[in-house]
């Protein structure tokens, strides 16, 4: 149990993003790679940046096959594994305001 918890285990899987939105394909694009990234659990960390905790390297590895599945043809993306000792670390302003990171979502796991 003990690993499973362990915070170099536990990943965020980052995903930022710069797509065009030139055209009106490009807009649908746009917005269909965003709308499948929530659909697979991902929450908006920053505009064209998503977050998703999992419970382990293999998890995050589940989600990083779907969203190469569903890379647009056109724009730049990022894909990011850290542990979630790594994001603990990170600090995040508003202004000169020091805020809080996310919480981390409690999932429940069936075996």
């Amino acid at each position: 149990m003990y690993e499973r918890l362990n915070a170099y285990r536990i990943m965020w899987v980052l995903v930022h993003f710069d797509l065009p939105t030139e055209t009106k394909r490009d807009r649908k694009n746009y917005a269909l790679f965003r709308k499948k990234i929530l659909a697979d659990g991902f929450s908006m960390f920053q505009f064209s940046m998503y977050i998703r905790h999992c419970s382990s390297r293999e998890n995050a590895e589940v989600h990083l096959r779907r969203i190469k599945n569903i890379l647009p043809p056109k724009g730049h993306i990022g894909i990011m594994c850290v542990t979630d000792k790594q994001f603990g670390m990170m600090e995040i302003f508003r202004g000169r305001e020091l805020v809080e990171a996310p919480e981390t979502s409690q999932q429940l796991e069936l075996f």
